[in-house]
């Protein structure tokens, strides 16, 4: 593990919001029971938080469904939500440190990448669907007959929301930011691995003053609570990020119970191909990047590096010496760049993976082992002569593992890319505007990258195709999973 003596260390923050928020305030679960929030970088315990289950999950539907029916929020003006959604944005800035803080200890991401990332792009999230509270108009349409003819978006009404452990802030604000903008209500679950920050958001999200009831906070476990909301009747809609098999049982759930919307944003085996015209040293970069930025785990992750036979080679001398710079260590050191994986279970699920590789023929150039004997980190892996019936180049791995693969020319390329269930993320390097167009046309995939990788913002819609999901998160499309659409007849006779 890295460590400098001149490094800059932060102290982790403590821990101030540890029980259900529900209703507008803290409370215990009704069972009683907690459960450990682990920090990844020690294997020890934080803190104790309140455990929900499904009676938790249903006093918290009741006072979303209050807040929605008959509370202020529904009977506040567009532009009065959007003023409240930016304060919140204000005080995600005025305890940005804190946030940033929390966000590392639970997770385990480096704090630079939570100051830098996560922070930012959170705050922009809330930022740019406050400005579209006002602006979600229908339309008139001009019908047969003696009527006039208008449609309205109304929200969509109480919505269940599920995320991840690897993003959560930005989860969280991917999900709460046009579900407010909307007005509807919230029953949030975060993951059990990360309940911290999305508790203090609930604190925060008070003292903006969105109304009690908009926003409820259960940290709990998928079988109970997460099952509890899936299947709540009284749920309008559920947004679940997280894995594939995960989302399947998710609309089971959905669609068993009172046939509620479901969006998804899963996961992904996102082909990163390199071509030998592009500009060798930026696409090292955005390649290793693509892949190991916050430690592999991340459902876009350039997972499948397809590089032209030409410079393979090149390639991947560069790669390599470039993985030889990754500092890797306490995430509160500010010149760490990897920080640990986010749990025991996940890291031996990616030494499992690395052993497969090994065991499947592929080439290990460097890594594949575990670093330090505290914590869960694994050094960054690189495997080459990667074939694509291997499953390490079909199965998501979730980890810093990379998986180089050869190819001859365009149109193979395009066939191997494309020879996956997922369809989250493509990424293409090359000089050529005419190659870089086709492949971003040929390659199925909801977000196509060219000469970069990892480009988020909050006004460009981001999800995928085929088993990575269904509708899109940010930009005006993310709207439509929170309204539901009007149509109003008028006779004029």
């Amino acid at each position: 593990m890295s460590s400098a003596s001149k490094s800059k260390i932060i102290k982790a923050p403590k821990v101030s919001n540890q029980k259900l928020f529900i209703n507008g305030k803290w409370v215990n679960s009704i069972s009683g029971k907690t459960f450990a929030t682990l920090n990844p970088s020690t294997g020890q315990e934080i803190c104790q938080v309140a455990e929900a289950d499904s009676a938790d999950v249903d006093l918290a539907v009741k006072a979303a469904r209050k807040a929605f029916e008959s509370g202020p929020w529904k009977k506040m003006s567009a532009a009065e939500r959007g003023r409240r959604i930016n304060k919140l944005a204000d005080l995600m800035e005025q305890n940005l440190p804190e946030l940033a803080a929390l966000e590392s200890l639970d997770n385990g991401k480096p704090l630079r990448d939570s100051l830098n990332a996560d922070l930012p792009l959170s705050i922009k999230a809330y930022r740019y669907y406050a400005g579209w509270c006002d602006k979600t108009h229908g339309k008139t349409i001009p019908v047969e007959g003696e009527y006039f003819c208008y449609t309205k978006h109304e929200p969509v009404g109480v919505v269940g929301q599920i995320i991840p452990w690897n993003f959560p802030l930005l989860m969280t604000a991917w999900k709460w930011a046009p579900a407010l903008a909307t007005g509807c209500t919230i029953v949030l679950k975060p993951a059990e691995q990360t309940p911290l920050t999305a508790l203090r958001m609930a604190a925060l999200a008070q003292e903006a003053d969105i109304p009690d009831g908009v926003i409820n906070v259960l940290p709990g476990f998928g079988p109970t609570a997460g099952a509890a909301i899936t299947s709540h009747m009284d749920i309008d809609k559920v947004a679940f990020t997280g894995e594939g098999s995960t989302g399947q049982l998710v609309m089971q759930a959905a669609a068993k119970s009172n046939l509620k919307r479901v969006s998804l944003e899963l996961g992904g085996k996102s082909p990163n191909v390199v071509f030998a015209d592009a500009d060798l040293d930026a696409a090292v970069e955005g390649a290793y990047f693509g892949l190991f930025f916050n430690q592999g785990q991340c459902c876009c992750a350039g997972s499948r590096l397809f590089v032209e036979e030409k410079i393979h080679d090149a390639f991947v001398e560069k790669l390599v010496a470039r993985a030889k710079k990754q500092r890797i260590g306490d995430p509160f050191d500010m010149t760490t760049t990897q920080g640990p994986q986010i749990s025991q279970e996940q890291c031996d699920r990616i030494m499992g993976y690395i052993d497969i590789g090994i065991s499947e023929g592929a080439n290990l150039l460097s890594g594949g082992k575990r670093v330090g004997n505290k914590g869960y980190f694994i050094q960054p892996t690189i495997f080459d002569g990667v074939k694509d019936n291997m499953r390490i180049a079909k199965e998501e791995i979730f980890g810093p593992v990379m998986n180089i693969l050869k190819f001859k020319d365009v149109d193979e390329v395009v066939q191997r890319g494309n020879k996956t269930f997922y369809g989250l993320a493509a990424a293409i390097w090359t000089k050529d505007i005419t190659k870089a167009h086709r492949l971003a046309n040929s390659l199925r995939a909801g977000t196509v990258w060219v000469n970069c990788y990892d480009v988020f913002d909050a006004a460009a819609p981001f999800g995928g195709f085929k088993m990575s999901g269904i509708g899109r998160e940010l930009g005006e499309y993310a709207l439509s999973l929170y309204t539901e659409v009007k149509t109003v007849y008028i006779n004029l006779g």
